[in-house]
């Protein structure tokens, strides 16, 4: 009996996975406990074992797909079974019967659009346009015209604000403008009713509730024909300017606007885009022609000729590339973006004398067999510091501030495709050496994707260290469910102040993010004088 095999949830927080890598392909013999595949999860890429034992009949996810969870994975069952059944609720929905259809169509129900049906002649329903290919609705930015105006072809009817940039929409029809469907910063789906067109006095109620089945005009035009024309001229005339002898030319207002500034005569430009429309990238690399007229008069004897500069155009290619967003990606700004937008952040930032802590790391790094980083000591000392300020370690909810008395410490680290945040639990019972010991096994796993999902859940506060990149300060995004997470900057060597006199010292900026919720501002500035205490004293921390 074959068995389905979904997409797993393989983190706490996983909503899709992506296949990296199949191990398997379609014929294999599959044992139990044989790694089917690389799973990307939102934080981490795993191995997936199988479960059954039998022959890979199908793959449902390619490599470098993505799913949501639960969705079909893979087939495993008996060479040669039939599996079209299982495949029935994920492959395209089997085509009905044409004699099933037919008794339920009735004659009205085969209606032209609305857009152009029962409207009386010269009248003109104009729909929101699609102006870009990816553009799924459209809100009126500006409308330049207003009901009652007179409307030429080629007026700029409004401003429309699409999924990638405003657009002027020009009309293609003369008349009266009779109606505006959308008003000034309201949004509709493309083809909803934008405006009306046609001779004054119309009644417009009368076009709009029209019945669709109905025509003004056997002799008219067919409507699906209108339509598809109106269609195919909106998106071949996005922009159009008058040339030098009377025909029109197809341009982009961003084309028109380059144009303009650079004193360059569009009838000169020949068009890349489609139906021969002149984009950006044809008045960038335009190249006016070398030939020179000639003098409509000679120059006289006292005249004398400037010299031409020649013109030096910028010349080059547009390239791009379209990178699909990885799991972890999403994850990391659907997190973020919770957090930002859901905590009310403040920062405070202090500046730490260093001069202890280098020479104390100095000589703990001279022992044998140990050593110890700038980052350990931070880790070391934000542990003692939240012992003493346990509202830093906290968890804000809608009910009540959960306070953690256990203190499980966050490490950001980067990788390739993103942030991932490894956990040290219990913190503040290791030593120096063990903290270090724990970041290094922890950062190396996650770099090369082998940490477990559970190594990066429950962190109650969070340290990112940008201070090996030369960074002097910066702040950060909380990590939710934390209510704190400290910025460390780098140590550098400057002028200081020390008994009177100035002298060369080290000092290192540390910001810490708070959540107000939870922590408030003389709260998180004592945390900050612990932390600052210990760091400054680094004797204090081996006791």
């Amino acid at each position: 009996m074959a068995e389905v095999i979904n997409m797993p949830r393989l983190s706490d927080t996983m909503e899709e996975g992506t296949v990296a890598k199949w191990l398997k392909k379609v014929g294999d013999k599959i044992e139990e406990g044989d790694i089917l595949a690389e799973i990307e999860t939102d934080k981490a890429t795993m191995e997936f074992e199988s479960f059954h034992e039998g022959t890979l009949l199908h793959i449902g996810v390619e490599e470098g797909d993505g799913a949501p969870v639960d969705s079909l994975l893979a087939i495993i069952g008996e060479d040669g079974e039939d599996i079209s059944g299982l495949l029935n609720g994920t492959a395209t929905p089997p085509v009905i019967k044409e004699e099933a259809v037919i008794p339920e169509v009735k004659e009205e129900s085969v209606a032209t659009p609305v857009a152009v049906a029962a409207i009386p002649e010269g009248v003109e329903i104009i729909t929101m346009p699609r102006l870009s290919d990816t553009m799924e609705e459209g809100t009126v930015a500006a409308w330049l015209k207003k009901v009652g105006d007179t409307v030429e072809e080629g007026d700029i009817l409004a401003e429309i604000e699409t999924d990638k940039a405003t657009m002027e929409f020009e009309s293609f029809y003369s008349g009266v403008l009779l109606h505006i469907g959308i008003k000034e910063g309201e949004s509709a789906p493309v083809d909803d009713v934008l405006a009306v067109i046609g001779p004054e006095g119309t009644d417009v109620n009368a076009v709009l509730s029209a019945p669709s089945g109905s025509s003004a005009n056997d002799s008219a035009p067919k409507a699906e024909e209108k339509v598809a024309e109106s269609s195919k001229t909106q998106e071949a005339t996005a922009g159009m300017v008058p040339s030098q002898n009377g025909q029109r030319i197809l341009a982009s207002p961003l084309a028109k606007k380059i144009a303009s500034d650079k004193g360059i005569n569009l009838s000169d430009v020949t068009g890349s885009g489609d139906h021969g429309r002149i984009v950006k990238r044809d008045v960038e690399n335009y190249q006016p022609s070398t030939t020179v007229a000639p003098a409509a008069t000679a120059p006289s004897e006292t005249e004398v000729a400037a010299p031409m500069a020649p013109v030096n155009l910028p010349v080059g290619e547009e390239s791009m590339e379209e990178v699909k967003n990885s799991s972890m990606r999403k994850a990391i700004t659907k997190h973020l973006g919770a957090s930002k937008f859901t905590a009310p952040h403040f920062y405070l930032t202090i500046e730490v004398d260093m001069d202890n802590a280098k020479a104390s790391r100095a000589q703990i790094n001279n022992l044998p067999d140990t050593k110890v980083s700038f980052n350990d000591m931070v880790l070391k000392a934000c542990a003692m510091a939240l012992k003493k300020h346990p509202q830093v370690n906290t968890t804000w909810t809608d009910e009540a501030t959960i306070f953690k008395h256990h203190i499980h410490m966050g490490v950001a680290v980067a990788v390739d495709e993103g942030l991932v945040v490894p956990v040290i639990k219990f913190a503040d019972n290791l030593s120096l050496t063990q903290l270090g010991a724990s970041v290094k096994d922890l950062a190396g796993r996650a770099r090369s994707k082998k940490i477990k999902p559970d190594e990066m859940e429950g962190s109650t506060f969070t340290v990112s260290n940008l201070g090996m990149f030369g960074i002097l300060e910066f702040t950060s995004i909380i990590n939710k469910p934390n209510s704190a997470i400290l910025s460390v900057g780098a140590i550098v060597e400057k002028p200081v102040v020390k008994n009177g006199e100035i002298v060369v010292g080290s000092t290192m900026k540390v910001t810490l993010a708070c959540d107000h919720r939870t922590v408030d501002g003389a709260v998180g500035a004592q945390f900050l004088q612990t932390l600052r205490a210990y760091l400054e004293n680094p004797v204090t921390m081996l006791a």
